[in-house]
């Protein structure tokens, strides 16, 4: 005998076999050593709907879960609790329904139910989540970013707060063409968005991340920032992809959302196609493919990389919002930046110099001798 399964977003439905076909075969669930007590819990939990004594299940995942939240009904009866480095699992159950709920500390938690009927694992589902969440209080200096990575379990978005400059704080730090450029960038309205496609290019220390966590706050208020951890994966695997780019059909009021992707040399080089197999031509579907049509996403991509090693694909008229060449400031750019820090013309250098070197340079170390020194450690990622 065989069971069927009805899936949506939320819910799954196992449909076991007809009362007139006999008794359900038992269910077998395999355990070995290498599975830790959480993982003994997810199995636990899956019992009741896999043999079908509660054939209706319901899922969530939340972000922000306040620390005295118990994500559980008052009556829930517990069965397990199992704590593991960072996470905490907790088997229970009720009258006709099973709920797992797995908190980390960084404020994510999964809750799972199974019960008798739907409307049964809708209601445990809604009164273990009633009130749970908080979102951190956050000032003008921070912005909300959500982070993608492929988990052990499937795709996984979390979010933190991270400090973000305003624009106007920071325009001093690019040269004259490249504030101009993203001026224009920084005063995008959802209604202005031409092309899907932000690209920032130039050499390590000069300051795209920094633009890009200015940009995250300047378009808060209609778009959502969210940076790929693992673009290599992203792109690598369709589902992951399809679960990023969907987005949540659910929201009412859906903003924009833009994707960034940090150091993707290898995806968006010359020779992308031959090395990264299909990575390169799903970041295209993406942008302005068949996968993009109907989606409000937007994708920056930060690399190293000169403009003519890219790949010719990605830089064509029209595919991209802005492409924009963020190099270091000139020398006379340079010495009105550390204006007042006891800096000389020549320790700047006759060619100027990048943010992460004005930056040391302010701090009181000394600029690497020659042309193979070592970029300075202090603020790579800027």
């Amino acid at each position: 005998m065989t069971m069927s399964q009805e899936r949506t977003r939320d819910v799954l439905h196992l449909i076991g076999p007809r009362e007139d076909a006999g008794p359900a075969l038992p269910v077998v669930l395999n355990l070995s050593d290498s599975n830790s007590p959480a993982d003994v819990m997810d199995v636990l939990s899956l019992r009741p709907f896999a043999s079908g004594e509660q054939p209706w299940s319901r899922s969530t995942r939340l972000d922000h879960v306040r620390p005295d939240a118990p994500l559980r009904p008052e009556r829930a009866r517990l069965v397990r609790v199992a704590h593991e480095k960072g996470k905490e699992s907790v088997l229970a159950e009720g009258e006709g329904w099973t709920l797992l709920t797995n908190r980390w500390k960084n404020g994510a938690a999964y809750l799972a139910v199974s019960a008798v009927t739907d409307e049964l694992a809708e209601s445990v589902l809604a009164e273990s989540v009633k009130d749970a969440t908080e979102p951190p209080k956050t000032d003008e200096t921070n912005v909300e970013m959500g982070f993608w990575h492929m988990g052990s379990h499937g795709p996984v978005r979390t979010e933190r707060a991270i400090s973000a400059d305003s624009w106007a704080d920071i325009r001093g730090n690019y040269t004259a063409d490249v504030a101009s450029a993203l001026d224009a960038v920084m005063g995008l309205t959802r209604e202005e968005v031409s092309g899907r496609l932000l690209l920032l290019h130039g050499p390590p220390g000069t300051g795209k991340t920094t633009a890009l966590r200015a940009l995250a706050r300047a378009w808060n208020d209609w778009c959502q920032s969210d940076c790929v951890l693992d673009p290599e994966a992203l792109f690598g695997t369709p589902s992951y992809l399809m679960e990023v780019a969907v987005g949540d059909d659910e929201d009412e009021n859906r903003r924009w959302r833009l994707l960034i992707l940090e150091d993707c040399d290898e995806l968006i080089r010359g020779e992308a196609k031959q090395s990264t197999g299909q990575g390169l031509s799903r970041l295209l579907n993406l942008t302005d493919g068949m996968l993009g049509q109907g989606r409000d996403v937007l994708v920056a991509i930060t690399t190293n990389e000169d403009l003519a090693m890219l790949h010719p694909a990605v830089v064509r008229p029209g595919r991209c919002l802005a492409q924009i060449e963020v190099g270091p400031l000139t020398r006379d750019e340079a010495a009105g930046w550390l204006s007042g820090a006891g800096v000389t013309a020549d320790e700047i250098g006759p060619d100027g110099a990048t943010l992460a070197e004005l930056a040391a340079l302010r701090k009181g170390e000394k600029r690497p001798e020659g042309a193979t020194a070592p970029t300075s450690a202090t603020g790579f990622y800027l």
